[in-house]
């Protein structure tokens, strides 16, 4: 397969911050992702919440925490903090407000209460923040329409958006170093993805192997054997973090524990490579996508076969869930995009207008746009609902490898093969940044969690840092002797890690 098809693995990403239940006390607890729009389904988890003790990496510094693991549906990793008031429980009709969840990337404000005895969470989406946002008005306009917030909660809600404007005006001065060469695999790496903590990582590699690694120490926990051929596409099951899936093209997916290596479920059913999967936000099923035209959707708990999603006339080289997860993008070589609804395996829209074949598909954060890449050189921005095509982003001179949203979703990042990327916005669809500097095709695009810095991965053997107000290069990360197919930031967007042709990946604190 081209080279510059790897790297089009749409990782959860994206999704990248520690979760921290921060008491009113000295006592700290760290608690699982909880699920951005409201849900019912938590009763039953209730019994597997256990207690365990972790060390967290902070720079220099580590601090200890009671982390409680909550095995729950959830949609991506949030940062939390608690105030021990929020525990008193308010009547509004039959639903007790219990306490709020401060997310920070991207900002909003968790609402976690009971309804005829289910926990539910909702989110309010603060995802235009930003450090002079008016708080006091902010609060008014959430309160007209969130009847859980009423004027004894209004000073709390305050504060906890004064901590995301904080949070926000942090600088970013950090400046990457190199940590670590691993001689990970025998052959050339296909991908990298990091588990929701960052404390973990996963290699990739055309020598049929997956291996785990502790980020902090470089070793190697896993290695995980057991296809036939390529091991393309990885993911851990993020937040949670204690499954993994590999994609081969041997023409299975398999299913791991991500704590002993051991092999639970070979999803067997797809007739040719499979080059594309992600695990949905509840962790419940697994999306693979195959150079046999079809996606499917495989059941995390059995190991069955779903449903197979059979539109497409040519190879689906990438999938995405939404934040939701009631929604599936693929995007094939026949130049189309699907989005299918996950419940009935029904097609919903067929979104027609790319000249090109699909290289990546994406959903922005609150699931209300799609943006897709093409070998024809642009980009399309769709509307998730109508599959309407809203704008065409053009500019570069040749095929778009990738193609990303910020975890805000207000900004677009496009690498090509040109050599260049590029950043527009969201909502107004111009092009705000050229980045210009890579000597080859750049493969791989990503923000980082702040959505301050843009990483881009390329084969002039560099993997480059740029700032996304200014377009300016940062740093350029260099030392691999071979083109680099992926990159990623941590939970934290403080540490990287460069994957390449050369058989190695690099760790940078």
């Amino acid at each position: 397969m081209h080279s510059r098809v790897v790297g089009y693995l749409q990782s959860d990403f994206h999704l990248l911050t520690a979760s921290i239940v921060c008491c009113f006390s000295t006592r700290f607890r760290s608690l699982e992702a909880l699920p951005a729009r409201e849900t019912s389904t938590w009763p039953r988890l209730a019994p597997n919440v256990y207690p365990t003790s972790i060390a967290l990496r902070r720079g220099r510094r580590h601090c200890h925490y009671t982390a409680s693991c909550l095995r729950a549906a959830s949609l991506s990793p949030w940062q939390l903090f608690v105030d021990r008031c929020c525990e008193e429980a308010r009547t509004h009709g039959e639903m007790k407000l219990k306490r709020f969840l401060l997310r920070y990337y991207p900002p909003g404000i968790i609402l976690e209460y009971d309804k005829g005895g289910y926990v539910k969470t909702k989110s309010i989406d603060l995802l235009g923040l930003t450090p002079e946002t008016n708080p006091d008005e902010l609060v008014a306009e959430i309160r007209q329409s969130e009847p859980l917030i009423t004027e004894p909660r209004a000073a709390q809600v305050k504060q906890l958006i004064l901590r995301l404007q904080q949070k926000q005006s942090q600088q970013d001065h950090h400046r990457f170093c190199f940590y670590k060469e691993l001689k990970a695999h025998i052959l050339p790496l296909t991908n990298v993805a990091f588990d929701k903590s960052g404390s973990r990582f996963l290699t990739g590699s055309y020598d049929r192997t997956c291996r785990v690694w502790d980020t902090a120490s470089g070793t190697e926990l896993h290695a995980l054997e057991g296809h036939r051929n390529v091991v393309y596409a990885i993911a851990f099951n993020n937040p949670y973090g204690d499954k993994i899936a590999t994609g081969s093209f041997d023409k299975t997916c398999k299913l791991w524990c991500a704590e002993t290596g051991k092999c639970f479920h070979t999803f067997r059913g797809h007739m040719a490579e499979i080059v594309c999967l992600a695990f949905n936000p509840q962790s419940t099923l697994v999306a693979t996508g195959s150079m046999d035209a079809t996606a499917k959707l495989w059941d995390v708990e059995t190991g069955e076969e779903v449903a197979t999603l059979t539109d497409h006339t040519a190879e689906v080289l990438s999938l995405c869930f939404n934040t939701v997860g009631n929604q599936l993008v693929t995007g094939s070589f026949d130049h189309t995009v699907a989005i299918w609804d996950v419940a009935s395996a029904r097609r919903v829209h067929t979104l027609i207008g790319h000249s090109g074949e699909i290289s990546n598909v994406q959903f922005n954060w609150d699931c209300s746009l799609i943006v897709t890449g093409s070998m024809d050189k642009t980009c399309k921005l769709w509307e998730a609902i109508s599959g309407k095509c809203v704008a065409t982003l053009v500019g570069h001179k040749e095929e778009v490898l990738d193609v990303c949203f910020d975890l805000s979703g207000q900004l677009i990042a496009t690498a090509s093969a040109d050599g260049t990327a590029r950043v527009f916005s969201a909502t107004t669809h111009q092009c705000l940044l050229t980045l210009e500097g890579h000597d080859g095709e750049i493969s791989k695009i990503c923000f980082n969690p702040q959505g301050s810095r843009i990483l881009t991965a390329s084969s002039d053997k560099t993997a480059r840092l740029w700032d996304t107000q200014s377009g300016v290069c940062l740093q350029v990360l260099e030392g691999h002797t071979e083109e680099i197919f992926s990159c990623v930031f941590n939970y934290e967007g403080d540490t990287i890690i460069t994957g390449s042709k050369d058989n190695t990946c690099r760790i940078w604190y």
